[in-house]
């Protein structure tokens, strides 16, 4: 198995469940006493969450792409990126190695077209709602992703205030629960929790509609390129 690449810290809430599936998942593939070969960076999100709100992507992305090159000397066979904003800088980090990097919104695509959906409602942060660089990633795979029409700030600050923090409460999963009601109103067949803490808040429990959590979908893609 190759040693899984890791850059996390945005935030450390979601890098740790990342740590969690992709090592059941090493230990349900190989049995016994099985775990993942990993090497994670954890970065400082304070000053990476300051250049998003300073629209700062090129400060950004030359942090993560160090990071990717660091792991990769540190013996790293395959990258992934624990967050779905700073895919913005994407082919950044991946110009930046010489081994592969697995988008998140790969298999979070496959995933969707697999089970037969094609209209999707995608929730993150502003930045991932509103920016195409993840949408667009949706429509070149076959999908139709929608966006909530309202709503987008306070489901934003939920993240940012509570979730990237450990805290998860009521008020917001209804508010989270309300949005996808409003998406599958407009037609969404499933919707994707395109921010990696927003699986904290919401799954197919309480969710009107298939729930696609990138967080589960990616780390689990890890280990089967890992295993490949």
């Amino acid at each position: 198995m190759k040693t899984i690449g890791l850059i996390g810290g945005m935030s450390w809430e979601s890098t740790a469940h990342y740590y969690r599936i992709v090592n059941q998942q090493a230990a349900a593939r190989l049995g016994g006493l099985h775990s993942a070969p990993m090497v994670i960076e954890s970065v400082d999100f304070a000053p990476i969450a300051a250049l998003q709100s300073a629209g700062d992507w090129d400060g950004a992305g030359a942090i993560l792409a160090e990071s990717a090159r660091r792991l990769q000397k540190a013996g790293a066979g395959i990258i992934g990126l624990a967050t779905n904003t700073m895919h913005i800088v994407a082919d950044r980090i991946a110009g930046a190695i010489d081994i592969p990097f697995l988008h998140i919104a790969a298999p979070t695509s496959a995933a969707l077209l697999a089970d037969g959906f094609t209209t999707v409602g995608l929730l993150g942060t502003r930045f991932t709602m509103e920016m195409g660089f993840y949408r667009d990633r949706l429509v070149e795979a076959g999908l139709t992703p929608l966006i909530p029409e309202v709503d987008r700030t306070n489901l934003n600050g939920i993240i940012y205030e509570e979730l990237c923090r450990g805290i998860v409460t009521e008020p917001s999963r209804r508010l989270y629960v309300n949005a996808i009601e409003r998406l599958a109103a407009r037609g969404a067949e499933a919707v994707i929790l395109g921010c990696t803490e927003i699986g904290m808040l919401i799954d197919d429990s309480v969710s009107p509609l298939p729930v696609y959590d990138t967080t589960d979908l990616h780390a689990r893609a890890l280990v089967e390129a890992a295993l490949a």
